[in-house]
This record gives structure tokens, C-alpha cells and sequence, in this order.
């Protein structure tokens, strides 16, 4: 099973130096026996699975069951946050590219830069640690607009969708908050999150082409949502 790199991990630090420890053995390992390059860095990223939803939609929940189907790990919304604030882990993940890794990432951030977009910012921190993590291994991504920062001829993009009342309930039932507490705080983080996609990507948030997928789970229960992605993983070439 794999590691479960998600914020209500008690033991959370413990388990993101598992995974640097991992991948550190396994270039150590790879530069040891001389390997060839992988296909996945010729073509710059692992294949990955990246998560949306609205406030409340349960996205977080079906990525973290595709990661435990897959064994890939999963990294959601906090985690990634964390990690793009924490200077040691992004050193880390730095450190640990080779020449191949770090010519294609300075690349790829070059192309990625625009006019308003300041080096060591959080959106700069975030891209970088995204990058980073795709190119380390495949995995799961929960939220943080990674569909739009990831290289957009990879990977599998899905948004879960219900209906408002349903997510207001699940909002409420996750966070112990009375139903008007939830509706105040689930229009408040839509309309940050919205600013944060209109602000560094020029795209209305409700714009539904920017994922390849999108279910609604108030008509298929979460089993059935995963055996969807799961399907269109394997018809993409993602997943075995």
C-alpha cells in the first residue's frame, strides 16, 4: 500500500521522509547499476491522476482510494501547501534531480513564467514543488490547480461534481460546523480559490474543459466514480 501523504496523517512528517528517503534509494540505486533513461524522463513527468472538486465534493476522498488501488502516492491539498512553504523539501527534491532532471525543469519553469509571476512567491513555490513531485514518480493529486501547472500532454484530469446542498452537508459533517457555518465557509474558499485561478491563469474556475472527466457522485457512489478513472487511466495508457 502506498504511502498515504495526506494532512491528517498524525505521523505526516514521518511519512514525507519515508518518500524523499524512497527516492533518494531508488536514484542512488538507478546511477549505481548505470540505467537507461526512463521513458518518463524523456517525456519530462511520470503519468499522474489529478483530483478536483468544488468546496465539499468529495475529490479528496476518491483520489487517496485510486492512490490505494494504484499504489501511487497521494498528495492533497495541505500536503502540497506544506511542502511548497517548507525551503528543506524543495531543497531536497532539488538536490536530488540529476542534469537531465534540472535542465528539463529550468525549462519547463522558463516556458511556465509570465509577467506577474514572482520567483519565490507561493505560486512559484507551488509549481516548483509539483514539478518536482512529477518528475520524482507517478502519483495523485488533490486540488491546488495542479491540472493546470502539470504538462498538459500528460496525466489523467478529473472533477467530482454534486449538487450544493450535497456538499454543504459533507462540509458540515467533515467540519462539525453548523449547515449556515458551512454554506459562509464554502463561499468564502470558492471565491479565494477562484481569484488564485483567475489571477495566474486567466480562467473562469466553473470552466469545465480544463479536465478531461468530470463525475457526478450524487449518481455513483464513490467505488463506481473510481472504477471511471480507473477505466480511463487504463484507455489512456496511464494505469495497467
Amino acid at each position: 500500500m502506498p504511502d498515504r501523504i495526506v494532512s491528517g496523517d498524525s505521523n505526516l512528517a514521518k511519512v514525507v521522509e519515508r518518500q524523499m528517503r524512497n527516492w533518494e534509494l531508488a536514484r542512488s540505486q538507478a546511477l549505481a547499476a548505470g540505467e537507461a533513461p526512463t521513458k518518463e524522463a524523456e517525456k519530462g513527468v511520470f503519468d499522474f491522476l489529478t483530483t478536483a472538486n468544488d468546496v465539499g465534493g468529495g475529490g479528496g476522498d476518491i483520489g487517496t482510494m485510486i492512490g490505494e488501488r494504484l499504489g501511487w502516492p497521494v498528495f492533497d491539498r495541505e500536503i502540497l501547501s506544506a511542502m511548497a512553504a517548507d525551503d528543506e523539501v524543495r531543497t531536497r527534491l532539488y538536490r536530488s534531480m540529476d542534469e537531465r532532471d534540472l535542465g528539463w525543469f529550468e525549462e519547463t519553469m522558463r516556458s511556465f513564467i509570465h509577467g506577474e509571476f514572482h520567483k519565490y512567491d507561493y505560486f512559484h513555490r507551488l509549481s516548483e514543488t509539483l514539478l518536482f513531485l512529477a518528475r520524482k514518480s507517478h502519483a495523485v493529486f488533490v486540488g491546488r490547480a495542479a491540472d493546470l501547472i502539470l504538462p498538459k500532454d500528460r496525466g489523467l484530469r478529473v472533477k467530482v461534481v454534486c449538487p450544493y446542498e450535497m456538499r454543504v452537508a459533507n462540509f458540515a459533517r467533515h467540519t462539525g460546523v453548523t449547515t449556515k457555518e458551512a454554506t459562509k465557509q464554502i463561499e468564502r474558499i470558492h471565491g479565494e480559490r477562484a481569484a488564485f485561478i483567475a489571477r495566474h491563469f486567466k480562467i473562469d474556475i466553473l470552466d469545465p474543459t480544463r479536465f478531461d472527466l468530470l463525475i457526478n457522485v450524487s449518481r455513483f457512489t464513490p467505488e463506481q466514480a473510481v472504477e471511471l478513472i480507473l477505466l480511463a487511466m487504463r484507455d489512456r495508457g496511464i494505469a495497467a
